[in-house]
């Protein structure tokens, strides 16, 4: 009888050992379904929004656009002939409409905005400067003339057709200046980007293209004596149109790397634009999106 009663409490041992736990009352019965709300991401975790890239503190891209000369004839220029063999000339850089008004519009917003004569026209807000501006990029529109009268109504040899930031948004922006101020910032405090309009006479516009030139080769020398050009900038002489005879204009590029050579390949103002933006990490506006690139015409660090 011991020996069954013993027997008895061995399987009454197992078979409890043998069945599932008690689930505790105090514990909530599991359910079907389980929303799990998300938990906080550590900072590690966290989104970051990607931002355009710096622009490098050396990088300093110059543009002064000159008036109505063909390749050929500004070749015959002694001055001009000199600085396009020093540097870099594209001999096969196309204006891309005439009048003057039209090619400014292209160069620095990627179109003509159907415009073809030299009137005032206030367009959208946007183009270069807003660009370069929003992006966090220095910059200053350099126009020989301008004076306390503004930018619509200073007196000649100031052009306004030949002033293309006056016309996004109907009024120019701060960064446009007068010339008188590029010696002083060459010297201390140098844009990342500087565009230059000469007066209608040092354009070759009004004056014999050996003034012109001879005014040019002066400012150049300035420009590549600056150490914002000596610390690997670009410099970019371009003329907005030709003679009448042909779209070919000369397009002189200055680098301290890339000297005494000619590419021939097919460029124009788009393809400017788009060398501009892609030194300054932006996007290209306008037909600069598909522009051939002056990839030729610049070093490879430069690029």
């Amino acid at each position: 009888m011991r020996a069954l009663l013993w027997l008895s409490s061995v399987i009454a041992l197992v078979v409890a050992c043998a069945s599932p736990a008690a689930t505790s009352p105090s514990a909530p019965a599991p359910s079907a379904t389980r929303s799990t709300a998300p938990s906080s991401p550590s900072p590690s975790e966290k989104i970051r929004i990607p931002t355009a890239a710096p622009v490098p503190a050396s990088q300093h891209v110059f543009v002064i656009v000159m008036e109505n000369t063909s390749l050929a004839s500004a070749l015959r220029a002694p001055t001009i002939s000199s600085l396009a063999a020093k540097y870099t000339l594209a001999t096969n850089y196309h204006a891309v409409s005439s009048p003057s008004l039209p090619n400014y519009l292209a160069l620095t917003s990627g179109s003509t905005w159907g415009i073809t004569d030299d009137g005032y026209h206030a367009l959208p807000a946007g183009g270069l400067g807003a660009q370069l501006t929003s992006a966090g990029v220095t910059w200053r529109a350099y126009m020989e003339g301008l004076t306390s009268a503004g930018c619509m109504r200073s007196p000649y040899p100031y052009a306004l057709k030949h002033n293309p930031f006056a016309y996004y948004g109907g009024s120019c922006p701060e960064n446009v200046v007068a010339l008188d101020a590029l010696d002083s910032d060459l010297v201390r405090n140098t844009p990342s980007f500087v565009w230059i309009t000469p007066g209608l006479c040092h354009d070759g516009h009004d004056c014999a293209l050996a003034e012109a030139g001879a005014w040019l080769e002066a400012l150049v020398a300035r420009i590549v004596a600056s150490p914002a050009w000596r610390d690997n900038g670009a410099l970019f002489v371009v003329w907005d149109e030709g003679d009448g005879r042909s779209s070919v204009v000369p397009l002189i590029v200055a680098t301290s790397e890339l000297q005494g050579q000619s590419v021939h390949g097919a460029y124009d103002h788009y393809s400017l634009l788009a060398a501009i933006e892609d030194l300054f990490g932006l996007p290209r506006l306008g037909a600069a999106k598909d522009a051939r690139p002056l990839t030729d015409l610049l070093p490879p660090r430069t690029r």
